[in-house]
């Protein structure tokens, strides 16, 4: 019987998780690997892998295998993380896969977009298993109700594997995938400290998050988590600031789905101004200051 596992990475991904499940309409069972799961969100068993670190994709892939084996789907919220070690586990399990999925026409047939967004794909999957990564804001809330059965699931990853920490939210922010406010800087914020200062100073005031071009990741002005993009994360916040971003095709496809984009350069060329639907032709070091200044925060 066709069955769908889903695999995030703590509880913040899983209500997001949980409104894809119930769009695709198979009984699922929901895989928290850090934290605890919540029971709430329509899955029939919600397993707790407890793991306090993640280990790198192929030792997560490789834990992730034999837990694959009673399902006929298996699917994650898109994210570089998330497509690095699906894609690995898809080739461990002899799988079919698709990414970025933003629509369900049935359990075999998905849209997903392709060309930095400019095209819609169908792609109808013609084997089993399926390994899926899907961006959430296509899927919306899930219907909350029920209660589900609670299990521990003991994964293994490799002992020769680098671990990376699971950190906590900076500064208590919300998660970026799930933000109703994103505040994304690129790269001329210049540095770590003048990014966390202005960008970081600038979300807080707002109650957001913080998200950064892949200039800046590159750069090393921004850690890797933060990147927004075609190759980053995918946010659909009700309002999104960019400052000092010129709007690349990589970037824009990663927030084209934002209710409101509004946009801070000094370029008054900047790409990006094309698809802001508000913008601001100012040194963004001058405006930022002066909106914080207006918000009396």
């Amino acid at each position: 019987m066709a069955r769908l596992l889903l695999i995030v990475a703590d509880s913040t991904e899983a209500r997001q998780a949980a409104g894809f499940g119930q769009r695709l309409g198979l009984p699922f069972d929901l895989l928290v690997l850090s934290g605890e799961p919540p029971l709430d969100l329509g899955a029939e068993t919600a397993f707790e892998a407890g793991l306090p670190e993640l280990p790198v994709a192929d030792g997560l892939a490789e834990a992730l295998a034999g837990a694959a084996a009673n399902y006929t789907h298996l699917a994650a919220v898109s994210s570089m993380r998330s497509k690095d070690v699906l894609a690995r586990l898809a080739g461990l399990i002899d799988a079919a896969m698709v990414t970025d999925a933003i629509a369900i026409e049935s359990p075999t047939r998905f849209v997903r977009p392709v060309v930095a967004g400019s095209i819609l794909a169908t792609v109808d999957v013609l084997a089993m298993p399926v390994v899926i990564t899907f961006r959430p804001s296509g899927f919306g809330e899930p219907t909350l109700g029920g209660q589900s059965a609670r299990s521990t699931l003991a994964l293994s990853p490799s002992p020769k594997s680098t671990r990376v920490a699971v950190r906590a939210k900076s500064g208590g922010r919300p998660d970026l995938s799930q933000a109703k406010v994103v505040v994304s800087g690129g790269r001329p914020l210049k540095d770590a400290a003048t990014f966390e200062q202005v960008i970081g100073g600038l979300a807080d005031a707002l109650g957001g998050a913080v998200g950064a071009t892949r200039a800046a990741v590159d750069s090393g002005i921004a850690p890797n988590e933060l990147q927004v993009g075609q190759t980053g994360k995918i946010v659909a916040p009700d309002l999104y600031i960019a400052a000092g971003i010129s709007g690349s095709t990589q970037h824009m496809a990663g927030i084209k789905d934002s209710k409101l984009i509004v946009a801070i350069n000094k370029d008054p060329d900047a790409p990006i101004f094309e698809s802001a639907d508000l913008g601001l032709v100012a040194d963004l070091f001058e405006a930022i200051p002066a909106f914080r200044t207006e918000i009396g925060r």
